[in-house]
């Protein structure tokens, strides 16, 4: 899959065709993040970045238009695609988190949670897709890094 911050400068194809899970969170924390009602989240395994070896923090964005691209915790083998960066994404698919707190109406037939996923955050992936480096022709801008998610 296609992905990119809002102004093309860092743009990446995902280590596979389909995300490990899809989410739509409606925490208080992501809807700050995003400034809007939810969160998504595309979850694949844990894949080398533009310029990733050069940073320490645990949230991506490009150093051109401040997109948050991605976020991940050192102790997981996954990293955390921000949805709106990727092209193609069939969201009905998804699970709603935190939907006690959701500002908006889950659609009918969601999977849905009231809090958080409550599912196992390994997703078994192997020591060679965590080693995959991903093709990054279109990421003249960068990334940098922030602590926090």
């Amino acid at each position: 899959m296609e992905a990119r911050c809002q102004c093309g400068s860092v743009s990446f194809k995902t280590p596979l065709p389909e995300p490990l899970a899809l989410y739509i969170c409606h925490c208080a924390e992501c809807r700050r993040q995003t400034s809007s009602v939810l969160g998504t989240s595309a979850i694949f395994p844990r894949f080398k970045l533009p310029e990733s070896d050069l940073l320490s923090c645990y949230a991506y964005f490009c150093r051109n238009c401040g997109t948050r691209i991605f976020h991940t915790t050192p102790a997981k083998n996954v990293v955390s695609v921000k949805g709106g960066c990727i092209e193609g994404i069939d969201w009905k698919k998804a699970i709603h988190l935190w939907t006690k707190s959701a500002m908006i109406p889950i659609p009918e037939g969601s999977e849905t949670r009231a809090g958080a996923s409550g599912r196992s955050t390994d997703y078994g992936t192997s020591q060679e897709l965590l080693d995959h480096a991903v093709d990054t022709p279109n990421s003249s801008g960068g990334v940098m890094g922030s602590g926090g998610c």
